[in-house]
C-alpha cells in the first residue's frame, strides 16, 4: 500500500509559516525536557534536531530556519539550556539541518529512509566542520557520532514516521 504525502514549501509572506515555526519552537521547549530526564539524554538524542528535521522536510526550509534560529534561543532564555557557550554552535547546526532538509524535500518531493540518512549525514558533516571552526575542539564534533548516534537514528526514523504516518 502506498501512502501519498504532501510536502510544502512555505514562504515568509505566509502567516502559516510563522504559526508552524511557533509550533515547532513550542515542541522544542517540551521535548528536550522529556529527554533531559535521561542522563545525558539531550546530548545523546538531540531532540531539537528531530523537530527541526521533520518540520523543515514537511514545510520547507524557511519554516525550519525560523524554528532553528528561535528554538535554542528561547530554550536558553526559559530553561538555561543550551548553555550560552554552545548556543551559537547548536543554532548553526540546526540552521544547516533546516536548509538541507527543506531543499532535499523540495528537490525530490518524496520521503525515503535513504534521503533522510543523506540529509542527516550531510548536515552532521557540514555542522561538524562549523562546530570545529567555532570551538576548535574535535572531541565535541566526534561525540555527535560516538555518543549521539541514537539521536541520529531517532532523527531518521522518527522523521520518517512523523511525516509518513501523521496526516
Amino acid at each position: 500500500m502506498e501512502t501519498n504525502i504532501k510536502l510544502y514549501t512555505l514562504n515568509y509572506y505566509e502567516v502559516r509559516t510563522y504559526l508552524l515555526a511557533l509550533a515547532f519552537v513550542t515542541c522544542n521547549m517540551v521535548l528536550p525536557q522529556v529527554f533531559h530526564l535521561i542522563p545525558q539524554g539531550g546530548f545523546i538524542f538531540a531532540p531539537l534536531s528531530l523537530v527541526i528535521l521533520a518540520g523543515s522536510y514537511k514545510f520547507g526550509w524557511k519554516t525550519g530556519l525560523l524554528a532553528a534560529v528561535l528554538s535554542p534561543f528561547v530554550n536558553h532564555l526559559v530553561f538555561g539550556m543550551p548553555a550560552l557557550s554552545v548556543l551559537s554552535v547548536m543554532t548553526s547546526k540546526l540552521m544547516i539541518l533546516a536548509i538541507i532538509a527543506g531543499l532535499t524535500a523540495q528537490y525530490f518531493n518524496k520521503i525515503t529512509i535513504p534521503l533522510l540518512v543523506g540529509v542527516v549525514l550531510v548536515s552532521e558533516l557540514i555542522g561538524g566542520l562549523v562546530e570545529l571552526a567555532l570551538t576548535g575542539n574535535i572531541a565535541f564534533t566526534i561525540a555527535d557520532f560516538t555518543i549521539g548516534w541514537p539521536g541520529l537514528l531517532l532523527q531518521v526514523f522518527g522523521t520518517y514516521f512523523i511525516i509518513k504516518y501523521f496526516k
